[in-house]
């Protein structure tokens, strides 16, 4: 893994969180995705999550996107969520917000 700054690695050791994840390899901690971008896969991002007794997704022990694969990891998965937000020719067409 690259260990400087860079497209596919970021590290915030001066975030107040870091590192956000119990068991993190604070050494080799990647930032670049401190938000997952997989979260809303739910059940099918591959991670090491629970959900909550409110239903809510938990990824706390989950490192995975913060790993020395992580970047790879995210790239090969992140089809699936563009695919997911893509509009299909049934749905209504809108103007973006600010542009009616």
């Amino acid at each position: 893994m690259v260990k400087e700054n860079s497209a596919q690695y970021f590290s915030n050791r001066a975030c107040q969180y870091f590192p956000c994840h119990q068991e993190a390899d604070a050494q080799n901690f990647n930032c670049l995705f401190c938000y997952c971008p997989l979260y809303a896969l739910g059940d099918r991002c591959g991670g090491h999550f629970r959900y909550t007794a409110r239903g809510v997704k938990d990824c706390t022990a989950c490192n995975i996107p913060h790993g020395e694969d992580g970047y790879a990891y995210v790239m090969a998965h992140i089809r699936t969520v563009t695919e997911m937000t893509r509009r299909s020719d049934t749905e209504e067409r809108r103007d973006p917000p600010g542009k009616e």
